[in-house]
């Protein structure tokens, strides 16, 4: 039997792309729909009833949400690359790492979309979670976990390149180079890898997208 599989998500997003990326190092072949976030398909809901939210993975009719999960799904049910670490040491580093991507990087969003004393207290919250990530990429230290690229760099897409979009299309800057260098430098590395090129989107499509819509919100206001 085929299998058959769909994604539900968008195609700014980060955390669809998460799992695309993973779909792609498996060589799985995928169907993309695309969600209208502001008038939520019935396909949506009903695959995720609880969280409302995008990316779903839909495998042979069953659903499975949140990327981080669908990531790990994809790695274990499907043939290709290992994304996840062998060893088990080193696979519950990456889970760390990945838990605190997830918890800390909403605030990027926030201190962009926010205003006032909103935006200030999710600036905070980004300045700390790049410190412990310039900490943690001391030493020329290119990947998260291990000596190749996996799980937590591809969880981490959206501090690789949607942060830096985000920063150039709204005229805030959070991140430099001399307060953060270790992340910048594993910034660099991470957009300009050749191999990474064929899973990241186009750098100047995101920018346009952003640069509309905080365009269209300075109109609104």
């Amino acid at each position: 039997m085929v299998d058959q599989v769909k994604l539900i998500g968008v195609s700014g997003s980060s955390y669809s792309r998460r799992v695309e990326w993973a779909l792609r190092v498996k060589g799985v072949k995928y169907e993309f729909i695309e969600e209208d976030l502001q008038n939520k398909s019935s396909l949506l809901l009903e695959s995720n009833p609880v969280l409302k939210k995008i990316p779903v993975l839909i495998h042979n009719g069953k659903p499975i949400c949140e990327s981080i999960v669908i990531v790990e799904y994809i790695d274990e049910t499907f043939e290709g690359p290992s994304i996840l670490p062998k060893d088990p040491y080193d696979r519950a580093i990456a889970r760390f790492w990945a838990k605190f991507f997830a918890e800390k990087g909403s605030s990027v969003g926030r201190s962009f979309f926010l205003k006032g004393e909103e935006q200030e207290k999710a600036k905070e919250e980004v300045y700390e979670m790049l410190k412990v990530l310039d900490n943690e990429l001391k030493d020329n230290k290119k990947y998260f976990v291990g000596d190749k690229f996996g799980f937590v760099d591809i969880v981490a897409n959206a501090a690789a390149l949607w942060l830096g979009v985000l920063e150039e299309a709204s005229g805030v800057v959070l991140v430099t180079s001399e307060k953060f260098p270790n992340f910048c430098a594993w910034r660099d590395e991470y957009i300009n890898c050749g191999e990474n090129k064929e899973y990241l989107p186009s750098r100047d499509e995101l920018l346009a997208k952003f640069k509309a819509r905080f365009q269209a919100a300075s109109v609104s206001e």
